[in-house]
């Protein structure tokens, strides 16, 4: 089962394989944490179910679930009428939906993901407590004290006198911070993936670490990844300043996507006669997210009809033409902040090597994303994400199945894509034609994307 379990009798919340063994008429079920701490129960000190970002729960509508990524995953923007306007909604209405189906406001879920994270921050990191405040997303230290006293029952100082030393991460230069994920991550091919198609000076890969530039409230900064045992990465975080943090902790998760329920993809895919003996083979394959997503779609415009080094090339170039230098990270293979929308849309990009049409739709794709017409958020379902990519002069069949795929989409699939067809047709053991591969992928769903990737895993 998932979610937590709820103990009335002792007013603690915790994960269900938690050791403790209560009566079962005193236990409740919620799906989320912060429902259990809406309800007025806090977690428990053995298990620490806080550390485990919150999920959206199966039994949850697809609209709720997308609602639920945007208010975790996206804290910039997380109140509930800038959740609701992106999901089409009334704030009264999106409200009402979670209530219903989640227990919780979407206001009470931020709250307590900004809370656990915080937690999160006591435990692993010797970051000072007005530091952790303002990463976590509190807008004063007053705000940051008060919600942990309410939900853990503590002060932030009491809550770090009792982390475990085992949780402290060794700092030799950067901030470390686990990203956990349930079931199995086939790192190496993940990693093998974004090195094909890194973008130079803004992506490098290396000896198993993935390393690249970002960009944190108008500031450079950098972030590595690595393997850091069977159920977590290490994020290294390299800023000029801890305001942010939080935000740049869930885009790491989405790179690598590690909220998706692997298993379950697995299981489903298993017994497909094609794709099953390489779910065997490659246990945990996720598709590869996006850091961000407008970078991944100017990347796959660039790649129309170019090899994939070839593409790589191109993309270098681009970056050192209207990218923001970024000095001091020679040695990491890393020199440019990758280009804003508002830049590419106006930028001089003859020389770089990029026919004229491929020019103008990178134009006209920076300019639909920075003046917010195209929403690259997961606020909309695939089936709406896909036309109002075609509708971008430039952009086709294959590059919007491919961008909605790194956005996140599970069933993303780009059919287009020259490489999957043969994939197929050597799994098939002989060509088939584009209505029998329509039918073999329509046995794939809701699962495509990750279909896609095992298919890309034959190409290495």
């Amino acid at each position: 089962m998932n979610g937590f379990n709820a103990v009335v009798t002792t007013g603690i919340y915790c994960r269900p394989g938690c050791a403790g063994r209560p009566n079962p008429a005193n236990v409740r079920h919620f799906d989320l944490a912060a429902a259990a701490e809406a309800a007025g129960f806090r977690a428990c000190l053995r298990c620490r179910p806080y550390r485990d970002p919150e999920a959206a729960p199966a039994a949850a509508s697809e609209l709720v679930c997308r609602a639920i990524r945007l208010v975790v995953g996206d804290h910039e923007g997380s109140d509930e009428r800038a959740i609701a306007a992106r999901l089409g909604l009334s704030s009264r209405h999106l409200r009402r939906l979670f209530r219903d189906q989640v227990g919780v406001t979407p206001s009470q879920l931020a709250r307590s993901s900004r809370a656990h994270f915080a937690r999160r921050l006591l435990d692993d990191t010797d970051l000072l407590v007005t530091d952790i405040a303002y990463a976590s997303g509190f807008g004063s230290l007053r705000q940051f004290n008060r919600t942990l006293r309410e939900i853990f029952s503590a002060a932030p100082s009491e809550l770090r006198a009792r982390r475990r030393n085992a949780d402290r991460l060794v700092a030799d230069g950067g901030l470390p911070l686990r990203l956990g994920f349930a079931g199995a991550l086939a790192w190496e091919p993940a990693l093998a993936f974004l090195a094909a198609r890194a973008i130079g000076g803004v992506e490098h890969v290396c000896d198993g670490v993935y390393r690249r530039t970002i960009v944190v409230e108008g500031d450079p900064g950098v972030i590595e990844v690595r393997r850091g045992g069977s159920d977590h990465l290490v994020l290294t975080a390299h800023l000029p300043h801890w305001n942010g943090l939080l935000h740049v902790v869930e885009r790491a998760r989405r790179l690598f996507n590690l909220d998706v329920d692997a298993d379950a993809a697995d299981i489903a895919l298993r017994t497909d006669p094609l794709i099953g003996p390489l779910i065997d083979e490659l246990p945990g394959l996720r598709p590869v997210g996006a850091w961000d997503p407008f970078e991944v779609g100017v990347r796959a415009i660039i790649g129309q009809q170019v090899t994939v080094a070839g593409a790589s090339t191109l993309a270098a170039r681009l970056v050192e033409r209207a990218g923001t230098p970024v000095p001091g990270l020679g040695r990491l293979g890393l020199t440019h902040a990758f280009p804003t929308p508002e830049v590419l849309a106006e930028a001089d990009l003859g020389g770089v090597g990029l026919t004229p049409a491929r020019v103008e739709a990178i134009r006209a794709f920076s300019a639909a994303v920075a003046d917010g017409s195209l929403r690259l958020d997961r606020s909309r379902p695939l089936d709406e994400v896909v036309p109002s990519l075609l509708a971008v002069p430039g952009i086709g069949p294959w590059t919007a199945q491919y961008l909605a795929l790194r956005l996140g989409e599970p069933d993303a699939f780009p059919s287009g894509y020259l490489g999957l067809r043969r994939s197929i047709d050597r799994l098939a053991g002989s060509p088939l034609e584009p209505r029998a591969i329509s039918e073999v992928e329509r046995g794939w769903k809701p699962w495509r994307a990750h279909a896609a990737f095992h298919l890309w895993s034959l190409q290495r």
